[in-house]
């Protein structure tokens, strides 16, 4: 779906390829909350989140993680969205999104070996790779490699959890193949080693995706929304690449998708939370913002679907520049934004009546555990807004990420007792 140039602004609509419009180009990325009921469903504090973030003037929200196996989380409090869940908690989330006009999409994924230690002694991967994180690499468990029936298990999983939001009234699913989950594991030669035909070329290790585009498509109606999350690259010597991101778009151009969003990154090497330092001293500071702007344009040459770009977006001026042309190459239909909603719900309006800009505390120690420190202070302030409160800007990273660490040693003991009687029951 092309825009022509006099059309796209920042507030104009967006029709897709299957017709759905989206009010504007601006959307609320996902996320990973953690904020889940005891059931593991969308409870009070989501539904008071996703109300502030649907009032805030965004054209489509992304929900977080969803979960669609039960025994694979990417953390504990996560939603999970099976076929032994109740719907109408996902109805309440679905209006609490959408009441203001916003369309509402539900990000779905599976963790594959990025799973803590802590959460679920179980991981399964497309290879037995496990993280490799240094001294932190033991956080994470060591992943088996799946069978032919894991696999089919996974691809079903997928899209049973697109066919159970679309009822609940969701507007469309993301599938999440970015950022070193399961799907991304896949697409990568340094995780997948399979000799079979999903391993080996890109058009195996591209396989499950288009296989779970496909089962998506076939159980959702024609107007509910299929989009793919793909990394540009995952900033690993060897890894998924620039030239790979775009080899897998021209494949999921003979697929059903209406929209791809670009990111990158994994728990490696968290490239979604921005640049490598190198990288960043020779950027402009509108670069600094959009992480994957220029891996981006270059996806929109060879793209039969509008593309989306996410990371670090937030200014009006950054996203302006994402939409527009640049040295001879098209701009991107719609902009993601993730952490400056945290700290500014309402930032798409503010920049209906003025330029304002968002300044996304960062944690710049020398330590794998920054990454996890500016997580735990974007995750304090979601669950503020959960509560009724405004973001604040006066935290403690230290004190945030002890809390966080001692909040997820609860969540997981209520998880781990969760599956246990969810699997005898």
């Amino acid at each position: 779906m092309l825009d022509s140039p006099q059309e796209k602004t920042l507030f104009s609509p967006l029709t897709l390829p299957n017709g759905q419009v989206i009010p504007n180009r601006i959307a609320k990325a996902a996320m990973e909350e953690n904020m889940a009921d005891a059931r593991h469903l969308p409870g009070a504090a989501l539904l008071g989140l996703y109300r502030q973030w649907g009032a805030g003037g965004v054209g489509m929200i992304l929900t977080g993680n969803v979960m669609v196996a039960a025994d694979a989380v990417t953390g504990p409090g996560g939603v999970v969205l099976d076929g032994k869940q109740p719907l109408e908690p996902f109805r309440e989330w679905a209006k609490a999104g959408k009441a203001k006009g916003a369309r509402m999409w539900m990000q779905i994924n599976h963790p594959g070996r990025q799973v803590y230690a802590k959460t679920n002694p179980t991981a399964i991967a497309p290879s037995a790779v496990p993280v490799e994180m240094g001294k932190y690499s033991d956080m994470f468990t060591k992943p088996r490699a799946m069978t032919e029936a894991d696999i089919a298990r996974v691809i079903d999983q997928f899209a049973t959890a697109a066919e159970l939001a679309e009822k609940a009234g969701f507007d469309g699913v993301e599938i999440h193949a970015a950022h070193g989950y399961l799907l991304s594991q896949f697409l990568s030669p340094l995780t997948n080693r399979r000799e079979d035909q999903w391993g080996g070329s890109l058009e195996n290790r591209a396989r499950i995706v288009i296989e779970i585009v496909r089962a998506t498509r076939a159980r959702a109606s024609a107007g509910f929304g299929v989009g793919v999350k793909l990394n540009s690259a995952d900033f690993q010597k060897g890894g998924f690449d620039a030239k790979d991101a775009a080899a897998v778009v021209q494949m999921l151009n003979h697929e059903a998708v209406d929209l791809v969003e670009i990111s990158g990154g994994s728990y490696e090497s968290p490239a979604m939370h921005g640049r490598p330092q190198q990288e960043t001293k020779r950027a402009s500071t509108r670069r600094r913002e959009a992480y994957f702007l220029d891996f981006a344009r270059d996806i929109v040459a060879v793209a039969a679907m509008p593309i989306m770009v996410t990371g670090g977006i937030r200014s009006r001026a950054t996203a302006e520049d994402a939409l527009a042309p640049e040295d001879g190459r098209a701009g991107v239909a719609m902009v993601g934004i993730a952490q400056a909603l945290a700290y500014a719900p309402d930032l798409p309006n503010r920049w209906k009546r003025a330029e304002d800009v968002i300044d996304v505390p960062k944690v710049t120690w020398k330590s794998s555990l920054a990454s996890l420190a500016t997580m735990a202070l974007t995750k304090r302030q979601l669950q503020r807004m959960g509560r009724g409160k405004t973001p604040t800007f006066k935290l403690w990273a230290p004190y945030v990420l002890v809390r966080d660490q001692l909040r997820t040693r609860r969540l997981n003991h209520s998880y781990r007792n969760w599956l246990q009687h969810r699997s005898t029951a």
